[in-house]
């Protein structure tokens, strides 16, 4: 696996962050070299993306992020007064990914998405995903086989499970009416895909 400072270069995407990674720093009571090696980067390397003469990638933010205590939605200068809050039912359109039908149940570019998820008898159970960050799911309806790497737990209403999104794990429906459930994962870790919803390209059982 590759460090944070391996990273392809700058992206374009993102906003002039220079100044908000200095003053986060700063608020963390952190050197330059002490923030950089907890990073996984070296102190020049810190230093040109303090000075924006370097865009960090989204790993670097994920792990400067980390260092610093707080969200990537912060070293990107966003407020929580700049999202709502309340998330009304009437606002949540469902989605189709990967078989599941999903609502979102959170405000957007936050360091965690809530999801309500529909799980159908049969869809993507077989798929094995494997991540950064970590998961907690709440069955609301039917029965949920998790399998959290050799082992297999069987969920029912009430049942809730969270665990490290790096052991391989699989959701599936155990019965043929489906289950749904509360979703909330950790989505800015995963820079790979926009939801852990179903296979990605390339993908296979």
């Amino acid at each position: 696996m590759s460090s944070p400072e391996s990273e392809p270069g700058p992206a374009d995407s993102l906003p002039a962050v220079a100044p908000q990674l200095r003053a986060l720093r700063r608020r963390a009571s952190l050197t330059l070299e002490a923030a950089a090696r907890s990073a996984g980067l070296s102190p020049a390397h810190l230093s040109r993306l303090e000075t924006g003469q370097r865009q960090p990638s989204l790993p670097m933010l994920l792990a400067l992020a980390r260092v610093y205590g707080t969200t990537v939605s912060e070293l990107l200068g966003e407020t929580v007064t700049e999202r709502d809050a309340v998330v009304r039912a009437a606002d949540m359109e469902p989605t189709a990914a990967g078989g599941w039908t999903y609502w979102q149940a959170g405000a957007a570019g936050r360091g965690m998405q809530a999801l309500r998820v529909q799980v159908p008898y049969g869809s993507q159970g077989d798929i094995v995903r494997v991540h950064p960050g970590e998961e907690w799911l709440y069955v609301l309806r039917g029965r949920l086989r998790l399998r959290l790497g050799d082992t297999t737990h069987r969920l029912g209403p009430g049942d809730s499970a969270h665990f490290d999104s790096l052991t391989p794990h699989r959701i599936a429906a155990q019965d043929p009416d489906g289950t749904e459930l509360l979703f909330v994962h950790t989505l800015l870790q995963s820079p790979t895909a926009t939801l852990c919803l179903g296979p990605t390209p390339g993908e296979t059982p």
